[in-house]
C-alpha cells in the first residue's frame, strides 16, 4: 500500500465532466479524464481494506453491490498511486474484458459497498479504472491477442451485447472458434443501440470489435437467428451455441389512450437516434424539436431519453417516476450496504437545469391515462400521487394532475426475452420471470446450449452481462473439454 494515511489525507473529488452549456449543442462524450496528480491522489485514497467489499459481487436487498467482474480494485488503485500504470492495467484486464464501457456506463456497485463509505465520501473507482484503461489504449498496450493454437471446437454465439461480446472474447482466448451472431446491422448490442453517444462514443465499441475481429473471432450482422438462419444449422455446425439476445421487451403501459400516436418505447427513440448519428439514411420517425416531452421512468434509460431529448431541442420536459424520492447519502454503519437507492442528479437532469432553470423530474406519480385530442393525436397524461405503503403504490385521492405532452416517452424497464421462432426452435426452459433457466454453469434445459446476460438474469448492468458472459465460456469450455476426454476414451 503506497500511501497508508491517503485516506484521512484526500477528499474525493468528483468526476469531471465538460460544463453543461458546451455538451448539450452536441453528441461528444460528456467524459473530461482526470489529471495525472489528482489520478494519483484518488488513488491513494484506497485503504487497502484487509477485508475489502468493493469486489464482492452480490445482490444485497436486491441491489448489487460491490463489483461482479471481482476487480482488484486495492491492487489498482495502489498501483496507480504508485505511476505503475503499465501494471495497473494488466491487474485491471485479468478480471474485466473491457474496461472501457464499464468505466463510461457502469453505475459503479463497487463505490457504494466501499468501506470507507460508511464515514466518509467512497473512494473514486470507476474514473480510475477509465483512466487506466485510455491510457492503456493510448500506449498501444490494448492490441488484438489470438490463441497460440485452436481447440477444433466451434462455438456460436447469438447476440453481440457486452454478454456475447465478453463470452465470445474468453472463448477465443482458449482457443475454440467463435462465430457471433447479430440481428442488427452494426456489432455491440446495447452498448451500440441502447447506450447514447454522449455517454459511450461508438467508436470505442467498434475500437474492440475490431480488436476481437484481429483476434480471429468473427461477426456476422443483419443475420436473425430462426429467421435468416434456423436453430438446427447452429447445433448442427457448431459444438455448441450462447444465447446473449438480452432482455429486449420493453415494460408497457397498458391504460387508456395507449393506442394514441406519440407514445413510444425508450429504446426505440434511442436506437434511432443513434442511427441518425451514424449516418443512415433512413429518415428520422420520431422527432421533438420544439414539442413538449414526457419521459416516463426514472432509471438510466430515462435519463438517457432526457439528455437526447435536449439535444434535439424540446420545448419542455418532465421525467415522471412512480417511486418516491430517495434519500439523500446517508453515512453510518446501519445503511451501509444497505442503500437501496440514494438521491443524485445524472448527467440528463444537470442538463435540463442549465436549459430550463429546474429539475426536469417528479416523483411518486402513477399515470393514469393518455390524454388524446378530439383528432386523435396525443395531448397530454394524466397522473395521480401516490403513497408506498407495505411495498404497494396506494392512490392519494384528490391529487390527480394532467400534464402537456406532444410525445411521450416510455423508460419502464423490461420483462423478458422476446418468445420468437429462435428460442421456439432451441426449445429451452424458461423461467417464470420470461428468462431462459440455466443452470450454475450457464447450460440451458437443452445440452450445449448455453446463455448468459440479460437473456438469463433478466434486466441488469452491463458489468453483471460481461460477468455472465465469462462464467458462460468457462462453462462452454468445461462442456466442450468434457465431450473431447470422452470421444477419446
Amino acid at each position: 500500500m503506497g500511501k497508508t494515511t491517503g485516506f484521512l489525507e484526500y477528499r474525493r473529488a468528483l468526476p469531471v465532466h465538460r460544463s453543461s452549456v458546451s455538451r448539450i449543442a452536441d453528441w461528444a462524450e460528456f467524459h473530461v479524464p482526470l489529471a495525472e496528480t489528482e489520478l494519483s491522489t484518488q488513488a491513494a485514497r484506497c485503504m487497502n481494506c484487509g477485508t475489502p467489499f468493493c469486489h464482492v459481487g452480490e445482490s444485497i436487498a436486491g441491489v448489487t453491490k460491490g463489483c461482479p467482474l471481482h476487480n482488484l480494485i486495492p491492487e489498482w488503485n495502489d498501483l496507480v498511486y504508485l505511476g505503475r500504470h503499465e501494471q495497473a492495467y494488466a491487474r485491471l484486464a485479468e478480471t474485466n474484458n473491457f474496461p472501457e464501457f464499464t468505466g463510461r456506463v457502469c453505475p459503479a456497485p463497487c463505490e457504494s459497498s466501499c468501506i470507507l463509505g460508511i464515514n466518509e465520501d467512497p473512494v473514486m473507482i470507476k474514473e480510475i479504472e477509465l483512466a487506466i484503461v485510455d491510457r492503456a489504449f493510448e500506449n498501444g498496450l490494448v492490441v488484438a491477442d489470438p490463441p497460440a493454437e485452436r481447440t477444433g471446437k466451434r462455438v456460436a454465439v447469438i447476440g453481440s451485447g457486452p454478454a456475447g461480446l465478453a463470452c465470445a472474447d474468453e472463448l477465443n482466448k482458449s482457443g475454440h472458434s467463435v462465430a457471433v451472431f447479430e440481428r442488427d446491422d452494426r456489432i455491440g448490442g446495447l452498448l451500440m443501440y441502447g447506450i447514447p453517444n454522449m455517454k459511450l462514443d461508438k467508436g470505442i465499441v467498434e475500437r474492440r470489435v475490431g480488436l476481437m475481429r484481429d483476434s480471429g473471432i468473427e461477426f456476422i450482422t443483419d443475420t436473425a437467428v430462426g429467421v435468416d438462419i434456423s436453430a438446427s444449422d447452429l447445433q448442427n455446425d457448431f459444438d455448441a451455441v450462447v444465447i446473449c439476445t438480452g432482455s429486449p421487451k420493453p415494460r408497457d403501459l397498458d391504460i387508456d389512450g395507449r393506442e394514441a400516436g406519440g407514445i413510444h418505447f425508450a429504446m426505440d427513440y434511442l436506437r434511432e437516434n443513434t442511427k441518425q448519428i451514424l449516418g443512415s439514411e433512413s429518415p428520422r420517425t420520431i422527432n421533438v424539436k420544439d414539442r413538449d416531452i414526457i419521459v416516463i421512468g426514472g432509471g438510466d434509460t430515462g435519463t438517457d431519453c432526457v439528455a437526447t431529448s435536449l439535444r434535439l431541442g424540446c420545448k419542455s420536459l418532465v421525467q415522471l417516476e412512480i417511486m418516491p424520492q430517495p434519500p439523500g447519502r446517508v453515512a453510518d454503519h446501519e445503511h451501509w450496504l444497505s442503500r437501496a437507492r440514494e438521491y443524485q442528479v445524472d448527467y440528463g437532469q444537470e442538463e435540463a437545469v442549465e436549459m430550463f432553470g429546474s429539475d426536469p423530474r417528479a416523483y411518486s406519480l402513477l399515470t393514469k391515462r393518455f390524454l388524446v385530442g378530439s383528432a386523435g393525436p396525443l395531448t397530454g397524461i394524466e397522473t395521480i400521487e401516490v403513497n408506498w405503503i407495505g411495498g404497494r403504490p396506494v392512490e392519494i385521492a384528490g391529487s390527480e394532475k394532467s400534464w402537456n405532452a406532444d410525445l411521450v416517452f416510455l423508460a419502464l424497464g423490461f420483462t423478458g426475452v422476446e418468445k420468437g421462432k429462435m428460442l421456439e426452435e432451441f426449445d429451452v426452459d424458461l423461467t417464470e420471470r420470461n428468462t431462459i433457466r440455466v443452470d450454475e454453469n450457464k447450460q440451458t434445459s437443452v445440452p450445449g446450449i448455453f446463455a448468459a446476460g440479460d437473456c438469463e438474469r433478466g434486466q441488469s448492468l452491463v458489468v453483471w452481462a460481461i460477468a455472465d458472459g465469462r462464467k458462460a465460456a468457462s462453462g462452454v469450455d468445461q462442456y466442450l473439454r468434457a465431450a473431447t476426454l470422452s470421444a477419446h476414451s
